[in-house]
């Protein structure tokens, strides 16, 4: 009988190939999945199952990932805060992803700092234990920017945790610059829905934009020089009337997010122009490694309105768009991997009805 060095080295000296490892712990080959068209996944894998997962962002070392979540049937009612392990169960305290959120209030817009010791969010726990009410719709597809929210640090190994972002009114959507030396996030704190920059302790605030309308989901381009996100878009000739449905919204601490166009800036404020023109819901935006090209996600292909969302990436000026993903549902919250090597995104392929999981793509 041979052994299995032996048969391990025969294997080798055939060609033969093992099944690819997973990039993170706990994923599930997912390649059935991969739809006709999405030329740039080469593999794919399946890291959650069951509820509602999202915004899946990388560590700085490319072994992690930190993303909300809620499920009902769990008793999960509203999200929390979720780290992957970078290896073994032993990594973690167990074998799957660890929940690293109090369990009070509602979190979300999670994100490693650079020594993947700790990771910052938002939560509105300081005042609410429970979940807040659910969105009232009456007025038409609404997000909450609860007033609630602030930006909290947590260290993973003691879960001490410690305010960073606060003062009242909406504080949220932070991220970290690949530099390490900067968060950029979304604040009502001058009165409408900006972008600001800090630094990693909270403080040199500095506000990047300053016209009407909502400035969200941010990210720094890989060299820091850069931002790029996603803002309220209004109908040339109705700005008058559109300005003023916005202002009543923001009152209520309301957004409507149904159109919305990609802008690039620099981290300094300077030279702001608009990417997109799609007159659509076209969000999570995020950098190619070059810094070139931009991946987001839109509706905008199924006429601006649903959930029929896939992933689209286009130059930086604009220019060569190109449709990424052909789920039929919905594909979002794109993020590179620091070496570029995978894409981490959220999806409803492959899942129940109301149901979204995250993926990891190897990027081809």
């Amino acid at each position: 009988m041979r052994s299995p060095i032996v048969c391990s080295l025969l294997l080798l000296a055939a060609g033969c190939r093992t099944t690819p490892l997973p990039p993170l712990f706990g994923a599930e080959p997912a390649d059935h999945l991969i739809r006709t068209g999405e030329v740039h996944f080469a593999r794919l894998w399946k890291l959650t199952s069951g509820g509602e997962n999202a915004e899946g962002y990388w560590s700085f070392a490319g072994d992690r990932l930190v993303y909300q979540a809620r499920n009902a049937k769990r008793g999960v009612e509203c999200d929390r805060i979720y780290v992957t392990g970078p290896g073994g169960p032993d990594e973690m305290g167990g074998p799957g992803p660890r929940q690293v959120s109090n369990g009070r209030g509602k979190t979300t817009c999670a994100y490693f700092l650079p020594d993947d010791q700790r990771v910052l969010f938002s939560s509105t726990h300081a005042v609410q234990a429970g979940c807040p009410p659910p969105p009232d719709f009456s007025k038409g597809y609404v997000w909450d920017v609860h007033p609630e929210f602030d930006v909290f640090e947590v260290d993973l190994a003691s879960g001490e945790e410690r305010v960073l972002l606060d003062g009242t009114g909406y504080d949220a959507e932070a991220t970290v610059s690949p530099r390490g030396d900067r968060i950029v996030f979304t604040s009502s704190r001058s009165g409408d829905l900006e972008l600001w920059t800090c630094d990693l302790d909270g403080s040199n605030l500095f506000q990047v934009t300053d016209d009407l309308g909502y400035d969200g989901g941010a990210f720094f381009s890989h060299d820091g020089r850069m931002l790029v996100y996603r803002r309220t878009a209004f109908t040339p000739g109705r700005e008058e009337e559109e300005h003023a449905r916005y202002r009543e919204l923001l009152a209520d601490w309301k957004v409507q997010p149904s159109r919305m166009e990609i802008m690039v800036i620099g981290a300094d404020g300077s030279n702001r122009r608009q990417v997109t023109r799609l007159e659509a819901a076209s969000f999570a935006p995020f950098f190619f490694p070059d810094d070139t090209r931009i991946l987001f996600s839109s509706n905008f292909q199924s006429g601006g309105s649903g959930r029929n969302f896939d992933l689209f990436a286009v130059d930086v000026d604009g220019t060569d768009l190109e449709r990424v993903t052909w789920e039929e549902t919905f594909d979002s919250f794109p993020m590179f991997s620091p070496d570029g090597r995978y894409l981490a995104f959220a999806s409803n392929r492959g899942g129940e009805p109301g149901e979204t999981n995250l993926f990891v793509a190897e990027w081809r």
